[in-house]
């Protein structure tokens, strides 16, 4: 079955239940900045302990209690989530997220008296947390999530298509802590300064590497003075990614979110400068929200009479947006 994300991007699976089957998954996988490490059997690898003020807190909103538990299961193996509770209709939803402030709710979209939009639709001239709506097959809903770029997950979904949602909206939360750190601290900053901003530093050199016995920066160019590798702070560390190894980029606020193969990566960088960056040639921007390597396109597919999407070479689907699809369509 194929199942759509609310930015307009969806992954083929086979379904195989929320958690059924021993809840395992059939490979591991790692993102760039996450512990979610999964062996065959669906048992937890090894990984580090997570402060607890850094796990994601995470509320569950389902009328069905099969559901809610199937939810926990799978989300029981990922060890940056903390399930700080259950509920089962809506008002007593809006009382506990008001009450307890979750990180992220994984919300059912259809239930008697109150639907998880409706929920949602109140709480979002408050502090609404992240929220991934979970919906049974609806026109009217789905056409809501899609044109409004929500984030939500169509029944049935495979276990993998879950975990990928959850860490894409982990990285959104990891993203507005980071933001909401920045400006506290510039407001402590200019209380302290009496109101003045930083000076901007010099930029400095940047890192080097070698690459075919030539030195070249850590964002070094290639043919055409495009960009050849990128260099991805993350903590601790510096990750130097050759572009030929980027499978499509997705936007994140002021972010971008770099994935290769089962890894992403959030780099800061906006989605227009780094297009600018990239080899046109080999590089092709198919929505606000996404670049794609050509050479990881496999199919270009035609949904009902107005939609299209790329279908990439690990069978992940991209929606394209009508302004970039006579590019697309010259691709040989």
């Amino acid at each position: 079955m194929s199942d759509m994300s609310g930015n307009g991007y969806s992954h083929s699976y086979s379904y195989g239940g929320s958690g059924g089957g021993g809840g395992g998954i059939a490979v591991a996988r790692t993102s760039g900045n996450a512990a979610l490490r999964l062996h065959e059997n669906g048992v937890p690898a090894s990984a580090p302990s997570i402060d607890a003020r850094e796990r994601v807190r995470t509320l569950i909103v389902d009328d069905s209690q099969a559901a809610r538990d199937g939810v926990r299961h799978l989300l029981s193996h990922d060890t940056e989530v903390e399930v700080i509770g259950e509920v089962a209709g809506g008002p007593e939803a809006l009382a506990f997220i008001r009450r307890e402030r979750p990180d992220l709710v994984l919300l059912d979209a259809q239930m008697p008296q109150m639907s998880g939009l409706e929920v949602a639709a109140r709480l979002a001239r408050e502090n609404l947390p992240a929220v991934v709506f979970i919906t049974s097959y609806d026109r009217a809903t789905l056409d809501a999530f899609r044109s409004h770029g929500l984030e939500y997950l169509l029944k049935p979904f495979a276990d993998d298509r879950f975990l990928d949602t959850v860490r894409r909206a982990k990285v959104r939360i990891r993203l507005a802590r980071t933001l909401d750190l920045s400006d506290r601290v510039l407001a402590a900053y200019r209380q302290v300064s009496g109101g003045a901003e930083p000076e901007p530093l010099p930029a400095p050199p940047s890192l080097a590497f070698q690459e075919n016995g030539s030195t070249r920066g850590a964002g070094g160019e290639g043919a055409g003075g495009h960009v050849a590798r990128l260099a991805i702070r993350d903590v601790g560390r510096v990750v130097l990614i050759n572009v030929d190894e980027i499978d499509w980029i997705e936007a994140a606020d002021y972010y971008v979110q770099i994935h290769v193969g089962p890894k992403a990566y959030l780099h800061r960088e906006t989605m227009q400068r780094l297009e600018a960056e990239l080899d046109p040639a080999r590089f092709v921007r198919i929505h606000r929200s996404a670049i794609v390597n050509q050479s990881r396109i496999r199919e270009l597919r035609h949904q009902g009479r107005r939609d299209m999407v790329v279908v990439l070479s690990d069978g992940a689907e991209l929606r394209v947006a009508r302004s970039h699809r006579e590019r697309l369509q010259r691709i040989r």
